[in-house]
């Protein structure tokens, strides 16, 4: 007799089931508890490692991520008002700079600005520069497009509405058009920075010095010494305080945001008189 289709469904969901209860079965079974606890767990590495994972590691981690996040939202708007250009040269010049960056490692451009460029020119950057620039960079690229999208999703009634008042396209553009648009990407735009957090882990291959340390290059100096994957636990506990918050946040923006009506062309003229 053939299943009907809640049958099916709940057959297939059994074996899901079934399957998954015999993983967790063999690994219960077959994992050494006690290695695993000497090599994850090791209480006295892991105090060794407070409060300078803290103090230095996630606050340096925290700078290099602010920085170059600043720097490339900055660097993006400018590359999504050339997109949007009437000029086509500006068009090109943005489409090829965001093409190029974004089909790069971010660990080449983090190298290319953070030792090639002193090498090719004889000048020393500051490291706090160097790294700013090249996670702005990389961060650019990807928030240029998010912008542009946002941009282009204001309804061009709210243009016109500042233009009917007299404002200038540039006054529009910088009044009405962008900060509408930024209340749509804000959910993107924090997941571009839980991504700039993780990349700012690759700095670690520039060198520094010990209160210079971002949290990947602390866990592994500290796993050199200790030969623990104590160190490396921790740092990712660190690197989950900063990325868990956020990505919360960036939920809970997207469903602020998602469900609401981008405000109507009588709601832009009130705000319009007042920033006269």
């Amino acid at each position: 007799m053939a299943m009907t289709k809640r049958q099916r469904v709940r057959a297939v969901r059994g074996v899901q089931y079934a399957i998954l209860a015999l993983v967790v079965v063999i690994a219960v079974f077959t994992a050494d508890f006690g290695k695993i606890r000497a090599a994850f767990f090791d209480l006295e590495v892991a105090g060794k490692m407070f409060p300078e994972v803290i103090t230095i590691a996630l606050v340096n981690t925290l700078i290099y991520t602010g920085l170059g996040f600043a720097f490339g939202l900055v660097l993006g708007v400018v590359l999504a008002l050339m997109r949007l250009s009437t000029v086509a040269v500006y068009r090109w010049i943005a489409g090829a700079y965001i093409e190029f960056f974004r089909g790069l490692p971010a660990l080449l451009v983090i190298l290319a600005v953070g030792s090639g460029v002193p090498l090719a020119f004889g000048t020393q950057l500051d490291r706090y520069v160097s790294i700013m620039i090249a996670l702005g960079i990389v961060g650019s690229a990807y928030m240029a497009e998010t912008i542009r999208a946002g941009i282009q999703a204001v309804p061009k009634g709210q243009v016109e509405a500042a233009r009917s008042l007299g404002m200038s396209p540039t006054k529009a553009m910088l009044w009405i058009v962008i900060p509408q648009a930024f209340k749509i990407i804000l959910p993107p735009l924090t997941n571009e920075l839980i991504l700039l957090t993780k990349d700012s882990s690759l700095v670690l291959f520039l060198g520094s010095s010990q209160l210079q340390y971002e949290l990947t290059q602390f866990g592994r100096t500290e796993l050199n010494q200790s030969r623990s994957l104590t160190p490396v636990l921790v740092a990712g506990i660190c690197y989950l305080i900063i990325t868990i918050p956020l990505s919360y946040l960036s939920r809970y923006l997207e469903k602020r945001t998602g469900g609401k009506k981008i405000a109507s062309p009588e709601k832009v003229d009130v705000d319009v008189e007042a920033t006269k």
